[in-house]
């Protein structure tokens, strides 16, 4: 089965981009994942070809017009597939949340541009999964939905040349992953640690997981956070009964 990723943007000349080189352009190659783009203003209605307007209430910046969208969205039928939204307005994205998107038919991407989405297409649309790269905002969604496509191709079947490279990473296991050496074994005057030239490998194994608790604890204590509360969840998911159980 081909991933078959659509893309509704105003810069359909972005696609595939970067994606057309390394493995994921050997990827493209080998048909293992397909690219199409939609251009949004081909589905403005006026001679201009509009497809945004001023803010209602007032405000700087322009607002991408839902009609224009709708007429876009509906012209690629996304087929099973699930209907991104790049936005900073949305929810962040995970990386569980991208080996669901790989193990699937593929995915629909819309990129916002200048200030947003007139907020009646969710409204009018509400399969639409908004979306967030992280918590910045960019010039628009192109960049974030390269980004998220470059995520899926590489966990795609034969993409990778070993298979275990996706699965010993940050954030598969909820924390970092932990630090890399190669030779040389001595470079200014910083030598390779010790339990990773010993050919021991549970010792290295032991070592691995310490130095990845330890820079997660360090680094992202959101994600050491929830690390640890899914460490002390009950083995049968169940959550204790509260007065405020609905909050």
């Amino acid at each position: 089965m081909t991933f078959a990723a659509t893309v509704l943007t105003l810069y359909p000349e972005m696609f595939p981009g970067p994606l057309g080189h390394s493995i994921a352009g050997r990827a493209l190659a080998d048909a293992k994942w397909a690219c199409e783009t939609v251009q949004i203003r081909d589905f403005a209605t006026d001679k201009h070809r509009t497809v945004d307007d001023t803010p209602a209430g007032g405000g700087a910046g322009m607002v991408l017009k839902c009609d224009v969208l709708a007429r876009a969205l509906d012209s690629a039928p996304a087929a099973g597939r699930p209907i991104l939204a790049m936005t900073p307005r949305g929810k962040p994205i995970t990386q569980q949340r991208i080996r669901e998107l790989a193990a699937g038919p593929g995915v629909v991407i819309l990129c916002g541009r200048f200030e947003g989405f007139d907020e009646r297409l969710f409204e009018a649309r509400p399969e639409i999964e908004q979306v967030s790269l992280a918590d910045i905002v960019l010039s628009g969604g192109e960049m974030a939905a390269l980004t998220i496509l470059d995520a899926c191709i590489r966990l795609l079947p034969g993409v990778m040349g070993a298979p275990s490279s996706g699965t010993e990473e940050s954030f598969e296991t909820g924390l970092l992953e932990y630090p890399h050496y190669t030779r040389p074994q001595e470079w200014e005057g910083r030598t390779i640690p010790e339990v990773l030239r010993s050919g021991d490998h549970a010792k290295i194994a032991a070592w691995r997981k310490l130095r990845s608790e330890e820079d997660t604890r360090s680094r992202r204590p959101d994600l050491w956070e929830r690390h640890e509360g899914a460490r002390v969840q009950p083995a049968s998911g169940a959550r204790h009964e509260t007065k405020e159980s609905d909050q």
